[in-house]
């Protein structure tokens, strides 16, 4: 009788996407790095100093012409330690976003705690209705913010997709912060 339970509980379960989750509805719980050379494209200083939007910390390091939803998006990374952040500019590659932001998280928990405390800040700010893929798993966390698309991943996950390499051949892109 134990024999066939054990069994059936040591078999992993198939491999499914995760439904889309609305900001409203979702409920995050518990919730690499080697790629090519990537020479970024910035200022002579590379930043910014422009007052960051509704509050957002203004310490950490803008790049050039980000805007306001971008600017939120980053310093959100930023506070939560995101790691080897990369903006990756789409305009005129992509119809489905301006832009792709790709981070790293440390862990599972990480990753979801990044991806859960980003969707409470585009709500509260009022930045658009955020939809979500990949919780609550959170290998490779996807974030649809309209006109950016960030992607969460985990060092190992991140490094075997390595979408970077994939956007960066024909786009411009910057690098945020190693």
């Amino acid at each position: 009788m134990l024999e066939g339970f054990f069994s059936q509980r040591s078999r992993s379960p198939p491999l499914t996407p995760s439904p889309a989750y609305d900001t409203q509805d979702a409920a995050v719980s518990n919730t690499a790095h080697e790629m090519d050379a990537i020479e970024p494209l910035h200022s002579e200083d590379g930043f910014e100093s422009d007052a960051s939007p509704r509050g957002f910390d203004d310490s950490a390091p803008r790049p050039v012409g980000a805007t306001p939803l971008e600017e939120a998006i980053l310093s959100r990374l930023d506070e939560d330690k995101a790691q080897d952040m990369v903006l990756i500019d789409l305009k005129g590659k992509s119809a489905m976003a301006d832009t792709m932001i790709v981070a790293s998280g440390r862990s599972h928990r990480h990753v979801g705690a990044i991806a859960d405390h980003l969707l409470r800040t585009l709500k509260e700010n009022g930045l658009g209705k955020a939809k979500v893929e990949g919780l609550p798993h959170c290998d490779w966390v996807l974030i649809d913010a309209g006109d950016v698309i960030v992607h969460l991943f985990r060092p190992e996950v991140r490094t075997f997709y390595n979408i970077e390499k994939i956007w960066a051949v024909d786009s411009a892109h910057r690098m945020v912060r190693d």
